[in-house]
Protein backbone atom coordinates (compact mmCIF):
# COMPACT_ATOMS: atom_id res chain seq x y z
CA UNK A 1 0.00 0.00 0.00
CA UNK A 2 1.38 3.48 -0.81
CA UNK A 3 0.79 6.05 1.91
CA UNK A 4 -0.76 8.78 0.33
CA UNK A 5 1.22 12.22 1.26
CA UNK A 6 -0.52 15.22 2.13
CA UNK A 7 0.92 18.71 1.09
CA UNK A 8 3.20 19.86 3.92
CA UNK A 9 2.65 23.46 5.60
CA UNK A 10 5.28 25.49 6.10
CA UNK A 11 5.46 26.76 9.70
CA UNK A 12 8.42 29.29 9.24
CA UNK A 13 11.40 28.22 7.56
CA UNK A 14 12.38 30.70 4.36
CA UNK A 15 8.76 32.76 4.09
CA UNK A 16 9.46 33.26 8.00
CA UNK A 17 13.05 34.33 7.55
CA UNK A 18 12.27 36.90 4.56
CA UNK A 19 9.79 38.54 5.99
CA UNK A 20 11.70 39.02 9.24
CA UNK A 21 14.11 40.90 6.58
CA UNK A 22 11.94 42.54 5.42
CA UNK A 23 10.24 44.12 8.72
CA UNK A 24 13.96 44.86 9.67
CA UNK A 25 14.85 46.65 6.46
CA UNK A 26 11.35 48.76 6.89
CA UNK A 27 12.10 49.33 10.80
CA UNK A 28 15.17 50.25 9.96
CA UNK A 29 15.34 52.47 6.62
CA UNK A 30 11.88 54.42 8.50
CA UNK A 31 14.48 55.15 11.22
CA UNK A 32 17.67 56.68 9.16
CA UNK A 33 14.78 58.44 6.23
CA UNK A 34 11.40 58.61 7.52
CA UNK A 35 8.73 56.61 6.63
CA UNK A 36 7.75 58.86 3.32
CA UNK A 37 11.17 58.38 1.90
CA UNK A 38 11.07 54.39 2.30
CA UNK A 39 10.57 52.92 -1.61
CA UNK A 40 10.13 48.77 -2.05
CA UNK A 41 13.01 48.82 -4.20
CA UNK A 42 14.91 50.37 -1.14
CA UNK A 43 13.61 47.51 1.27
CA UNK A 44 14.14 44.66 -1.21
CA UNK A 45 17.77 45.93 -1.32
CA UNK A 46 18.08 46.12 2.17
CA UNK A 47 16.36 43.32 3.04
CA UNK A 48 18.36 41.35 0.50
CA UNK A 49 14.93 39.96 -1.76
CA UNK A 50 13.50 40.65 -4.80
CA UNK A 51 11.17 43.40 -4.76
CA UNK A 52 8.32 41.25 -6.53
CA UNK A 53 8.46 39.42 -3.53
CA UNK A 54 7.28 42.45 -1.60
CA UNK A 55 4.95 43.76 -4.34
CA UNK A 56 2.91 40.15 -4.29
CA UNK A 57 2.69 40.42 -0.69
CA UNK A 58 1.51 43.97 0.31
CA UNK A 59 1.03 45.98 -3.67
CA UNK A 60 2.77 49.09 -2.34
CA UNK A 61 4.45 51.08 -0.20
CA UNK A 62 2.24 52.17 1.60
CA UNK A 63 0.08 48.88 2.75
CA UNK A 64 3.30 47.51 3.44
CA UNK A 65 3.88 49.54 6.21
CA UNK A 66 0.82 50.41 7.53
CA UNK A 67 0.77 46.09 7.93
CA UNK A 68 4.42 46.30 9.67
CA UNK A 69 2.74 49.09 12.06
CA UNK A 70 0.46 46.89 13.09
CA UNK A 71 2.70 44.26 13.83
CA UNK A 72 4.75 46.19 15.69
CA UNK A 73 2.01 46.18 18.62
CA UNK A 74 0.93 42.69 18.26
CA UNK A 75 -2.78 42.55 18.29
CA UNK A 76 -2.94 39.13 19.67
CA UNK A 77 -1.09 40.05 22.95
CA UNK A 78 -3.07 39.54 26.15
CA UNK A 79 -4.54 42.89 27.43
CA UNK A 80 -3.77 43.63 31.19
CA UNK A 81 -6.67 41.42 33.05
CA UNK A 82 -6.42 41.80 36.97
CA UNK A 83 -9.89 41.95 37.90
CA UNK A 84 -8.92 45.76 38.39
CA UNK A 85 -10.46 47.95 35.12
CA UNK A 86 -8.99 51.05 36.48
CA UNK A 87 -5.46 49.16 37.14
CA UNK A 88 -5.58 47.53 33.91
CA UNK A 89 -6.65 50.32 31.37
CA UNK A 90 -3.68 52.24 33.18
CA UNK A 91 -1.34 49.49 32.46
CA UNK A 92 -2.63 49.47 28.54
CA UNK A 93 -2.21 52.77 28.26
CA UNK A 94 1.01 52.86 29.60
CA UNK A 95 1.83 50.20 27.70
CA UNK A 96 1.30 52.30 24.57
CA UNK A 97 3.02 55.17 25.62
CA UNK A 98 6.49 52.97 26.26
CA UNK A 99 5.94 51.11 22.88
CA UNK A 100 5.59 54.61 20.79
CA UNK A 101 8.26 55.98 22.82
CA UNK A 102 10.35 54.25 20.78
CA UNK A 103 11.05 56.38 17.96
CA UNK A 104 11.03 53.40 14.98
CA UNK A 105 7.43 52.52 16.73
CA UNK A 106 6.28 55.90 16.44
CA UNK A 107 7.28 56.68 12.93
CA UNK A 108 5.93 53.65 11.51
CA UNK A 109 2.38 54.29 13.77
CA UNK A 110 2.81 57.90 11.59
CA UNK A 111 3.99 55.83 7.95
CA UNK A 112 0.89 53.53 8.97
CA UNK A 113 -1.70 56.16 9.40
CA UNK A 114 -0.33 58.28 6.64
CA UNK A 115 -1.00 54.60 4.43
CA UNK A 116 -4.28 54.14 5.69
CA UNK A 117 -5.45 57.33 3.76
CA UNK A 118 -9.14 57.68 3.99
CA UNK A 119 -9.69 54.27 5.56
CA UNK A 120 -9.25 53.03 8.89
CA UNK A 121 -5.71 51.92 9.73
CA UNK A 122 -5.23 48.04 11.01
CA UNK A 123 -3.43 49.93 14.06
CA UNK A 124 -6.61 51.81 14.94
CA UNK A 125 -8.49 49.12 14.17
CA UNK A 126 -6.42 46.94 16.81
CA UNK A 127 -7.06 49.70 19.54
CA UNK A 128 -10.64 49.79 18.79
CA UNK A 129 -11.14 46.26 19.21
CA UNK A 130 -8.83 46.04 22.55
CA UNK A 131 -11.11 49.46 23.87
CA UNK A 132 -14.25 47.41 23.29
CA UNK A 133 -12.79 44.81 25.43
CA UNK A 134 -11.90 47.23 27.84
CA UNK A 135 -15.80 48.79 27.62
CA UNK A 136 -16.97 44.91 28.04
CA UNK A 137 -15.60 44.15 31.45
CA UNK A 138 -17.83 44.19 34.61
CA UNK A 139 -17.95 47.11 36.16
CA UNK A 140 -17.30 49.22 33.04
CA UNK A 141 -19.56 52.50 32.78
CA UNK A 142 -17.58 53.89 29.36
CA UNK A 143 -18.26 52.88 25.47
CA UNK A 144 -15.27 51.81 23.49
CA UNK A 145 -15.48 54.70 21.97
CA UNK A 146 -15.02 56.21 24.77
CA UNK A 147 -11.48 54.81 26.07
CA UNK A 148 -10.86 56.08 22.36
CA UNK A 149 -11.53 59.36 22.80
CA UNK A 150 -10.33 59.95 26.39
CA UNK A 151 -7.06 57.54 26.56
CA UNK A 152 -5.84 56.40 23.21
CA UNK A 153 -6.54 59.85 21.35
CA UNK A 154 -4.31 62.08 23.40
CA UNK A 155 -1.32 59.50 23.01
CA UNK A 156 -1.93 58.66 19.38
CA UNK A 157 -2.08 62.90 19.10
CA UNK A 158 1.44 63.29 21.30
CA UNK A 159 2.96 60.05 19.07
CA UNK A 160 2.57 62.00 15.97
CA UNK A 161 2.38 65.77 16.45
CA UNK A 162 4.27 65.74 19.55
CA UNK A 163 6.74 62.54 20.09
CA UNK A 164 9.33 64.94 22.37
CA UNK A 165 6.04 64.84 24.76
CA UNK A 166 5.60 61.50 25.43
CA UNK A 167 7.81 61.11 28.85
CA UNK A 168 6.13 63.70 30.08
CA UNK A 169 2.35 61.53 29.88
CA UNK A 170 1.07 59.90 33.31
CA UNK A 171 -1.12 57.15 31.86
CA UNK A 172 -3.00 57.30 35.09
CA UNK A 173 -4.21 61.02 33.90
CA UNK A 174 -6.52 59.42 30.59
CA UNK A 175 -7.52 56.68 32.46
CA UNK A 176 -8.69 59.42 35.08
CA UNK A 177 -10.60 61.25 32.85
CA UNK A 178 -12.14 58.29 31.29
Amino acid sequence: MVAESSPRRRTGGRSAAVLASIRKAVEELIAEQGSEAVTIPMVAERAGVNHSSIYRRWGDVRTMINDLATYRLDPDRGLPDTGDLRADLTAWAQELISHYSIPVNAALLRGGAAAAGESESDCLRDRRAEAADFAARPGSTFTGDQVIDRVVAPIIYRVIFLPWTLSEVDARTYVDEL
